[in-house]
């Protein structure tokens, strides 16, 4: 699961950044990666199209605040992806 985030990482927000850093489950998306607003939106996207509505990522955000989106961590991510998909 990490490695295929990895891969809609790279697409989002471009291979030659994410060579530059090691995503693991602790990688912050706003601190580490920098994720801007639109690339998460690019991201939720690359979600529906792989795992169609068994992701509902939009719906999932929308349950947090917004100091929690900020501080969001790939594990995170992670985790809600095998959670939705079982």
């Amino acid at each position: 699961m990490l490695a295929d985030l990895r891969t809609m990482i790279a697409d989002v927000i471009g291979d030659e950044y994410v060579s530059e850093t090691d995503i693991d489950l602790d990688t912050a998306f706003y601190a580490d990666l920098e994720i801007e607003s639109i690339e998460f939106i690019a991201l939720g996207e690359a979600l529906q199209a792989r795992y169609g509505d068994h992701i509902d990522f939009p719906a999932w955000i929308a349950t947090m605040e917004v100091d929690d989106i900020i501080a969001m961590r790939v594990g995170q991510l992670v985790d809600h992806i095998t959670g939705s998909a079982a």
